[in-house]
């Protein structure tokens, strides 16, 4: 399996006109056929009153949350989506398909370091995720982690430090240093982004580059999933892209998005049991990261993104963030 579910699947899809704005460029991965998914998405599960994610105790855990899935679904959590309320808000550290009627501890990082109290009892889905440099460089976190002890553990040091440094950066009013703030604060721009860069009929993903760069590679099994992860995908480039805008924007080449697949179809992959049901593949390449979810041979999620340099101050204690123990 490894590498070749990847590339067999790469191989079945043609990339579409790419589509721009700004500094920001997708470009279309086609399906030759509509496939549907057989699976609820997590923003989706929530609504219908079908799943409910809680911190795992009353005192909680910050790299651990419970999921319990009631319902006769399987429902796809995607990495590095947010989860807001509770005692902090939190992003996903891995992709996960969870079984139906099944519970589920769910590895998690947090994005809210100032915050270590109850907002709710239970946690929400906001239309974002975790932007798309901090999630890199995460993912690396998680693939070594996964070497080391086998645990899916960020460095939460590092994930502070991502946060802190975008709202320094786009000076953003984060009294509890939440990720989700500065969204809120780039939500003009952002929402211009994602009008501009919609999902075209039979796109299961794309080429995302940033000022004529390919910073990542997204893909799903199925159209449906796609279309509605895409606007939350799309946000976590454009809070990078608006960070590094140029006066002039560079034309994407279609010739540099199919060597950024390459590199991603030629990547390492090492295989561990999914946390819910599958296969979970770490992917490594030279200036590449990524993580794909594999289950019954079909790949439900890829992605696979530009290397972050490694940062942070690693694990210990942050009174206004709560405990962290490294394992």
């Amino acid at each position: 399996m490894t590498t070749t579910v990847i590339e067999k699947t790469l191989q079945q899809l043609t990339l579409g006109e790419p589509q721009a704005f700004q500094n920001l460029a997708m470009f279309p991965l086609l399906a030759e056929a509509e496939a549907k998914a057989d699976y609820l998405t997590l923003p989706e599960a929530l609504a219908g009153g079908h799943v409910r994610i809680t911190e795992v105790s009353e005192a909680g855990r910050v790299p651990e949350l419970l999921l319990d899935n009631s319902s006769p679904h399987r429902v796809l959590l995607l990495d590095g989506d947010e989860l807001v309320g509770a005692k902090q808000n939190r992003v996903l550290n891995v992709t996960i398909l969870v079984g139906a009627h099944r519970k589920v501890l769910i590895p998690v990082s947090c994005v809210e370091r100032g915050r270590w109290h109850h907002r709710s009892a239970h946690f929400e889905t906001e239309d974002r995720m975790m932007f798309a440099k901090a999630r890199a460089a995460k993912m690396a976190h998680v693939t070594r982690s996964m070497r080391q002890d086998g645990s899916r553990r960020s460095d939460q040091g590092a994930v502070w430090a991502a946060v802190a440094q975008k709202v320094a950066n786009l000076q953003a009013a984060a009294p509890t240093e939440a990720m989700s703030d500065v969204y809120e604060q780039q939500s003009a721009s952002i929402g211009d982004y994602r009008r501009a860069l919609r999902a075209a009929p039979r796109q299961v993903g794309g080429v995302f580059a940033i000022s004529g760069v390919p910073v990542g590679v997204e893909l799903f099994d199925a159209p449906a999933t796609l279309r509605a992860t895409l606007g939350r995908l799309v946000g976590s480039y454009a809070l990078d892209a608006v960070e590094q805008m140029r006066p002039v924007a560079q034309a994407p080449e279609a010739a540099r998005a199919k060597e950024f697949l390459a590199r991603a179809a030629a990547a390492s992959a090492e295989v561990a049991r999914a946390v819910g049901e599958g296969e979970e593949l770490r992917l490594e390449a030279p200036g590449l990261v990524g993580e794909a979810l594999v289950v019954d041979g079909r790949m439900l999620h890829l992605s696979v993104l530009k290397a972050q340099e490694a940062s942070g101050r690693g694990g210990g204690f942050d009174p206004r963030g709560g405990a962290w123990s490294r394992i």
